[in-house]
């Protein structure tokens, strides 16, 4: 795990789990929870009841899934849902992304990390890189499915090395976005091309991918 994940997953927490009761009966459910030099179960309150999945038995993983589209967990049972570095390798991300609508309470939310730049990883394909529009292009496809959910907020990490992370908060019912009256952005500063739930221009826009800002790098250099 890249320190920015772990970093903007605490953020998350600090940020948002103040609106939960902090005791077991919150249930965080981790996707991709295999610890490799560090897992998200460190960044969520001890108070909240953890479990991880992963697609094969693991340290850090509680639940293996037999099945990468389906979360073994009733309807409206799970108060968050968080992963991070998964979805590039999900060959058809979208449909976990309705599955994790299903399971969420209608105040629920979902932590999404995933890489907006960096190098091809197979584990055991990679698929996809993330871009400022991709949290409300999710929306979109949700509604399409008759779901009502909203992005309360999303960014691209800044400093992030290769991986250049990017984040975005959904809740599964947009009626109660109230519920949350904090977002990570209101203090965070080393982002850009954010998006805040009822403003809308990007905050600290940018429209050179961190990829392209990387080979201006490596021209420059190679110039010299």
């Amino acid at each position: 795990m890249h320190p920015t994940a772990m970093s903007n997953a605490q953020s998350f927490f600090d940020t948002y789990s103040n609106s939960f009761e902090f005791s077991k009966t919150t249930k965080v459910i981790e996707i991709g929870s295999q610890d490799v030099n560090g897992s998200l179960r460190e960044a969520c309150p001890t108070s909240f009841e953890y479990l991880g999945l992963d697609f094969q038995a693991a340290k850090g993983v509680d639940v293996v899934l037999e099945d990468p589209y389906s979360l073994p967990f009733t309807g409206e049972s799970i108060d968050i849902v968080i992963t991070s570095s998964c979805f590039e390798h999900s060959e058809m991300f979208w449909l976990v992304f309705l599955e994790v609508l299903r399971v969420l309470k209608p105040s629920g939310l979902f932590y999404l990390n995933v890489p907006s730049a960096g190098n091809f990883h197979q584990y055991p394909v990679d698929c996809w890189r993330f871009y400022p529009d991709s949290g409300r292009a999710l929306v979109k496809w949700a509604k399409r499915n008759g779901l009502n959910s909203e992005l309360l907020e999303s960014y691209i990490q800044l400093g992030g090395g290769q991986w250049q992370d990017f984040v975005g908060i959904f809740i599964k019912s947009a009626d109660k976005s109230a519920t949350y009256p904090s977002r990570i952005l209101d203090k965070k500063v080393d982002f850009e091309n954010g998006i805040l739930l009822g403003v809308h221009e990007l905050l600290n826009p940018s429209f050179i991918s961190q990829n392209e800002k990387k080979l201006g790098q490596i021209v420059e250099i190679a110039v010299r």
